[in-house]
């Protein structure tokens, strides 16, 4: 992901009122984020109980930020991040919704996934593969990882 300034951030959330807008936190480390890492910037909100917050970059190059709500109810079992689909996570994994955009969000319709609580996807798909078989490509499995996750938050925010 390329780095973005605050106002960019700001500008790119499609489902937020422009309060919410004005009462987004940024991420303590917002300064500092290696953003050649990420896939996506998300982040829970510090002083607001179960919200959260991702700017993911379109497959077009655009920017969409998106409000999540987190779902009171947690999964009975261990759930799989629908974003970054790693099979050992080492974290927990929740529902967020995000009402859509326009007239379909305030009309009260919504989407909804599982993903990793602290959206960890960008560091899970990074973290090499054990080799599955022998002459394995353990780099072009990262990579294709790397690819299939951009291409998933893609899709969740067209659907916005």
């Amino acid at each position: 992901m390329l780095p973005i300034s605050e106002k960019t951030l700001r500008s790119s959330f499609v489902n937020a009122s422009r309060k919410e807008v004005g009462d987004v936190t940024l991420p303590t480390d917002f300064e500092t984020l290696e953003w050649e890492s990420l896939n996506f910037l998300g982040w829970r909100d510090p002083k607001t109980s179960r919200r959260a917050y991702a700017v993911v970059p379109t497959l077009e190059g655009d920017l969409v930020g998106i409000l999540f709500r987190q779902a009171e109810a947690s999964p009975r079992s261990r759930a799989q991040c629908s974003w970054c689909q790693d099979v050992k996570l080492p974290n927990d994994v929740v529902f967020y919704a995000a009402k859509r955009s326009g007239k379909a969000g305030r009309n009260g319709n919504t989407v909804g996934t599982l993903v990793c609580q602290d959206f960890q996807c960008s560091r899970n798909v990074r973290r090499p593969l054990p080799p599955a078989y022998e002459g394995f490509d353990v780099e072009g499995a990262r990579l294709r990882r790397i690819e299939d996750l951009q291409l998933r938050v893609a899709s969740f925010a067209a659907e916005l």
